[in-house]
């Protein structure tokens, strides 16, 4: 494999913070050590497709000499999470060949690896995955791009609603992302002093929450409660028959109607559904520095003339992993006799049975 003197860097699947953060560090690392030309691809895979490429130097975004990629959330690049990418696979390949790219760095999730990886397999790419998620649901790394700074935004929502919830002696239901992982969830919970906490992975009562709340009242006089609820939590088999038909609403809604019907008593809920604002805002000191490790890594890779790795974080350190093996392993759901999990139970935190 020659010496990689063009190198194309994409961002794939859902945005979140730090994602810039990533690209600057790549093009400074690439530009001034190895003095190559680095070249950013609009979309993802769409802009792949469409042979499209943005040259990237040192300066390319500065005001004034100011840099305000460390701070800028979302992706100056753009970004798609859909699209059947596999079926023009063909295309992909005639596209990166025309392009005369050397190497090829994408930023993504589990299910974007996974499609990169496969579309550089068959196309002979010099590939090099860089993990981003704000479910931190990647197997082999312990951080991802974008969990810490989406944890931090959940725990401020949890801090502000703690407020509202004591004046006014509610039940603060909210929902936060993590279809199949409930890492989010989990952390920010405990970081945000919820009550309640239910993800996938843990089966829930409906009726060990209501005795909890009302030990929480009867107890220790507490009035209010914060629950924080995955989006991809299941159906719970105590729940009546008329809460089970309401599955088409938020799993937040869905959650606060069964309290309401199982409660001995009469309990005022309210639901926010983060939703998007996760994915938001200026990325945390912690992702920046994970953002300039792991892209500083990926280009020292690619220099060396290994593909088909994926930056990770473990025990400290970014180290290279092989993508096959994160396939095999990803999504990582929470362990469900995990230490988090175990803090959670010790601080009086229901997070099911």
């Amino acid at each position: 494999m020659k010496k990689p003197t063009k190198l194309g860097i994409l961002t794939s699947g859902g945005d979140c913070p730090g994602l810039n953060a990533v690209i600057r560090a790549v093009v400074s690392h690439a530009t001034l050590t190895y003095d190559w030309q680095v070249f950013g691809i609009p979309y993802a895979t769409q802009g792949l497709m469409e042979r499209q490429v943005i040259p990237l130097h040192m300066h390319s975004f500065d005001l004034r000499g100011i840099d305000p990629l460390l701070s800028m959330g979302g992706t100056i690049l753009g970004t798609i999470n859909k699209g059947n990418t596999l079926a023009c696979i063909d295309e992909m390949i005639a596209s990166y060949q025309a392009l005369e790219l050397d190497a090829l760095i994408g930023i993504g999730g589990d299910g974007s690896i996974a499609i990169l990886s496969q579309l550089a397999l068959h196309g002979n790419w010099q590939f090099i995955a860089i993990p981003k998620t704000i479910d931190n649901d990647v197997a082999l790394t312990e951080r991802a791009i974008g969990f810490d700074t989406a944890v931090n935004t959940i725990t401020n929502a949890l801090n502000w609603l703690t407020f509202t919830a004591a004046s006014h002696d509610r039940v603060m239901v909210v929902e936060v992302m993590g279809r199949e992982a409930g890492h989010l969830a989990l952390h920010s919970g405990i970081a945000g002093g919820a009550d309640v906490i239910l993800i996938p992975e843990i089966s829930y009562s409906i009726k060990e929450v209501c005795r909890h709340l009302a030990e929480l009242r009867d107890r220790w006089q507490r009035r209010f409660a914060i629950i924080v609820v995955a989006e991809g939590i299941h159906p719970t088999h105590d729940a009546n028959s008329r809460s089970n038909q309401k599955l088409s609403c938020s799993k937040g809604q869905y959650i606060a109607d069964c309290i309401a019907e199982c409660s001995a008593y009469p309990v005022d809920t309210r639901v926010s559904v983060l939703g998007h604002i996760q994915r938001g805002g200026i990325p945390s000191a912690l992702d920046r520095l994970t953002a300039a490790a792991f892209g500083k890594t990926a280009v020292d890779l690619i220099a060396k003339g290994q593909s088909h790795q994926m930056v990770a974080w473990q025990n400290g350190q970014v180290v290279a992993v092989p993508i096959e093996q994160v396939r095999e392993l990803s999504p990582l759901a929470v362990a469900p006799h995990s230490d988090l999990v175990q803090t959670a139970r010790a601080l009086g935190i229901y997070v099911g049975q």
